[in-house]
This record gives C-alpha cells, structure tokens and sequence, in this order.
C-alpha cells in the first residue's frame, strides 16, 4: 500500500496545552534497570503510545507528537540510554540494548503491548522491539530509519563525516561527554545490523516513511517497506529527515489514522 501527500494542510490543528517536555519536574521518572537508570515521562489517558526519538536526542525531541497523540492517547516517552537524562558510562551500546530496555519500561508500566512512534534512530529501535519482543508491538510508524550503515542506506559522504567526527572527538580531552559522543557516534557507523529476514518476521502492521530528501536514501527506505510482511509506504514530498517536526500535522494525522484502522 502506497500513500502520498501532494498538498499540505494551512490550517494548524487545535491548540493544546504545552509541558516542558524533556524536563518535566512532576512527571518525569526514573526506571533503574539494566544497570542504568532509564528517565521517562508519561503523559494523558487511553490506549498506549510509546514514542522513540533519534541519535542524540531526548524526550524533547519528540514534543510535536506527545501533545498531539496524549489528547487520546496514553504517551510514554524516555530517554532512550546514553541521552537525555539517561545516564551511562558504559563503553558498550547498541540497538537491540535499547529495543529490550524500553521492552523493560513497557514491563514496568504494566503495559501488554502499546503502537509506537519512532525517527530515525528510534525507529531502528522500533523494528528492533517489533522482532526481538512482537508481543509489545501493536502497531508500528518509522520514519528515517535504516538496517544497514553502508553506503547502500546512507551516501559514502555522510558515512566518512561520521567517521571524521569519531577522529575529531578522540583528539579532545576525554571528559564523560566526549567520551559518550563518540559512542554514540560509532554506534551509527558500526550499525544497525538488522537482516532482511528478521523483518519478514515483523506481523504487527508497519507505516514506514520517510522524506524524499531524506539522509536515508529513498531506495533503502523502499527496501524496508517491501521486507515487512503488509506494510505501507509514504514518502514525504520535499521532505529531509525531520518528517516528524517539519510536517507535524500531516505526520500525526496520518499516524493517527493508521493506529485506527
């Protein structure tokens, strides 16, 4: 199934009321698990939804869609581990790490399963949770998510910027936060390593999207969708790798409707 925006809504959706996403000092919450403590914050009522920033980022960056989804919705929103407020010294990091941690959460929370939201590094992990624990997984949107970090998903250009950086970190003095910059920085040039077999396993049903400038290359984004048993497909018209935020109401609309159908 393909879908396609060719014209942008002018008009904004309704208002709602605005946290300090991120940094919400009577809702935010720590999980200790998995040798670290895993900072989360919940927002409104109704069938769960599990959101998923990317490389980098927090809670925070993903404030165009809490509020959206949280007037219907019950949103869980974390730092996924080594950012934001989730602390880790640890040199060792990966995806599927991640994918069983927020599996954790969703254990702790008492939540059977919940559709999730993930951009970018978070829908890695969003495929990554879809195979290693399918049971949590009702519904699944990605946008500007990869399986590879070879040329074939992302351009040679890009790769070598990451590699330059990685050299660039090491010459600094090693304080903490140079030190998880560079872990999260390998951690995009080493992987994901995410087989085309093992999303053929994927059963819950998957949006997949992504910008048709987006830095993951269309044909790899395409690649995903016709791996993933019934998925569907949008490619965002003028779009780079901010889907999420640059075109939030069409994101959520269509996100939303998707989780009702």
């Amino acid at each position: 199934m393909f879908l396609s925006v060719v014209c942008r809504s002018q008009n904004k959706v309704n208002s709602y009321q605005k946290f300090d996403y991120g940094s919400n000092s009577q809702l935010g919450k720590y999980l200790q698990t998995r040798d670290f403590n895993l900072y989360f914050e919940v927002y409104g009522k109704g069938a769960p939804v599990l959101v998923i920033h990317g490389n980098g980022g927090s809670i925070s960056s993903m404030k165009e869609q809490i509020p959206w989804f949280s007037k219907k919705h019950q949103v869980i929103a974390a730092d996924s581990r080594s950012q934001g407020k989730s602390k880790d010294a640890a040199d060792s990091l990966s995806y599927e790490m991640m994918a069983d941690d927020y599996n954790a959460l969703m254990d702790s929370l008492h939540l059977d399963s919940a559709m999730v939201i993930g951009w970018s590094d978070g829908g890695i992990i969003g495929l990554l949770l879809a195979i290693r624990h399918p049971e949590k997984v009702r519904r699944l949107v990605i946008t500007g998510a990869n399986i590879r970090p070879d040329s074939t998903a992302v351009s040679a250009a890009d790769i070598q910027s990451m590699k330059q950086q990685v050299l660039e970190l090491q010459k600094q003095k090693q304080t903490p936060k140079i030190k998880n910059d560079t872990k999260l920085t390998r951690l995009m040039i080493d992987e994901p390593n995410i087989s085309l077999a093992s999303l053929q396993q994927i059963r819950c049903p998957v949006l997949v999207i992504g910008g048709d400038h987006d830095i993951i290359k269309t044909e790899h984004t395409v690649e995903i969708y016709r791996s993933i048993p019934g998925a569907s497909l949008w490619i965002l018209p003028g779009s780079g790798h901010d889907t999420c935020i640059r075109f939030k109401d069409d994101f959520n609309i269509q996100a939303e409707r998707f989780f009702n159908k």
